[in-house]
Formats: C-alpha cells, sequence, structure tokens
C-alpha cells in the first residue's frame, strides 16, 4: 500500500504546471494520479507518476523542487459511503488524515485513494486488516 509520490513545489504563475509536465511528458514519464493545492506565492503539485526517481532527476535538473515522499495508495469501493469506511477506519484508531485524493478507477465501482498520514505503517495495517488492497495505479 505504501508507494512512493512526487511533491512538486512550483511558484503560482501560468504556465509553471505546463512547464513540469511537458518535461514529464518529453521524457516519457506517465502521470497516474496529480493534486494540485496553492496560495497566493506558490503551489504543491502532488504526482503519482510511472517512474518516481526518474521524474524527481528530470525536474530537479530543470531546477525545479521536488520532494519524494511515501504515502498510501487503496483501492475501494466506489459507492456512497467508500470514502467515509476508510475514514472512519483511521479515526477510530486515532489516526489523522494530512491530506488525501482520490479518484475512479476504470473498473465500475472501483476508485483509488492517496493518503498521507504521519503513520503510514499503522494506517496501512489498519486499512489491510479492513479488508482493503493497494490500488494498482500504474496499471490503469
Amino acid at each position: 500500500m505504501i508507494i512512493k509520490q512526487l511533491s512538486v513545489f512550483l511558484e503560482n504563475k501560468q504556465g509553471r504546471i505546463c512547464a513540469a509536465a511537458d518535461l514529464l511528458a518529453k521524457n516519457n514519464i506517465n502521470i497516474r494520479a496529480l493534486s494540485l493545492a496553492d496560495t497566493s506565492e506558490f503551489g504543491i503539485l502532488r504526482l503519482i507518476v510511472d517512474k518516481p526517481e526518474e521524474g524527481k532527476k528530470i525536474l530537479t535538473d530543470a531546477g525545479i523542487v521536488v520532494r519524494v515522499t511515501n504515502v498510501l495508495s487503496l483501492t475501494m469501493e466506489d459507492t456512497p459511503g467508500g470514502t467515509l469506511g476508510v475514514l472512519r477506519l483511521l479515526s477510530e484508531s486515532g489516526i489523522g488524515v494530512e491530506y488525501m485524493y482520490a479518484f475512479a478507477g476504470k473498473n465500475d465501482g472501483e476508485a483509488f485513494m492517496i493518503i498521507q498520514t504521519d503513520e503510514l505503517e499503522a494506517a496501512e495495517s489498519i486499512l489491510q486488516r479492513g479488508g482493503f488492497r493497494q490500488a494498482d495505479i500504474h496499471g490503469l
């Protein structure tokens, strides 16, 4: 369930996200999932890519600040309450969520979630016992 995520720090200026995506595409790095959070000054582009270490090097070599972090990836039911099941398990175990993002899978009834918490291993264990399994994000 634990996978690598790129956290890309960009100035909040027109074209910055496009430039980062262009660099990855030109180097055959496939973006499987993303989330963007911004302020008036900068943004954090969180990416799940098929080759995280290569992606980091490409972006870093271009002068872009990138950090590789571990996150949880899991598959859940794409139904009302699917997200709630994940959150309830973590909450009842006293594990807080720093951030998360989710997206529908290619199969009906399937969704994927990325979760960041300061207790990754404990969260992974709890979710596995709860019947959740690692998302095959790279196989989408």
